[in-house]
């Protein structure tokens, strides 16, 4: 593999990563995070490696919450949970980890063992990302389209900072849900409701 580009995400803290270690790695991205295990990072389509912001005790907390209630609607239906540590490599050959994701259970058992235990070659079947307060919207705005164009089936971009909540789903235009209490899909998600309060009142 050629060199991966290393670029800062134009987010705070990250003047503290040490570039010179990092840009030392050439051979492929799994290397990459082997060898520089305390760092968060993706990878985006054109092979550049981004760090990811650490995130602040609010939003640690409000993804704990996301988590929390995805895992206990999984339990009772069914598939496989991840939090933001996951990495998914997509179709596009980008390296993504959603804050929070899920795949049914008929297709997260269709792959190997192996694949299940590495970082999987799946499109999760559900993403939410949950903007902090150093996320850029329009660079979160970005990645979810991206995650539909690798098929992703639904994806909940939710902003705590404006209240909002952007709906994506293939082939629908944008749907951005102002301040809702709840949010559901039950194609996709029987029986899920997440509730969103918890979310708002911090």
């Amino acid at each position: 593999m050629s060199h991966s580009n290393v670029r800062e995400d134009q987010a705070p803290y990250q003047s503290a990563i040490d570039f010179p270690l990092t840009l030392r790695v050439n051979d492929s991205f799994e290397e990459f995070v082997r060898l520089n295990p305390d760092l968060v990072v993706e990878q985006n389509s054109n092979g550049e490696i981004v760090i990811m912001s650490p995130t602040g005790g609010e939003s640690s907390e409000r993804n704990a919450e996301l988590i929390f209630q995805l895992r206990g609607w999984a339990k009772h239906f069914g598939g496989a949970t991840f939090d933001s540590s996951v990495i998914f490599c997509l179709p596009d050959g980008s390296k993504r980890s959603p804050d929070a994701s899920w795949i049914s259970a008929e297709r997260w058992m269709s792959l190997s063992q192996e694949d299940r235990r590495k970082f999987p070659p799946m499109v999760p079947d559900l993403v939410i990302e949950l903007r902090s307060q150093s996320d850029r919207l329009n660079q979160l705005q970005a990645k979810m389209q991206s995650y539909v164009d690798n098929g992703v089936r639904l994806g909940w971009l939710i902003d705590p900072q404006a209240s909002q909540v952007h709906v994506y789903q293939p082939g629908r235009a944008i749907e951005t849900l102002e301040a809702p209490e709840t949010i559901s899909n039950i194609q996709i998600l029987p029986e899920f409701l997440l509730d969103l309060k918890p979310i708002w009142k911090q």
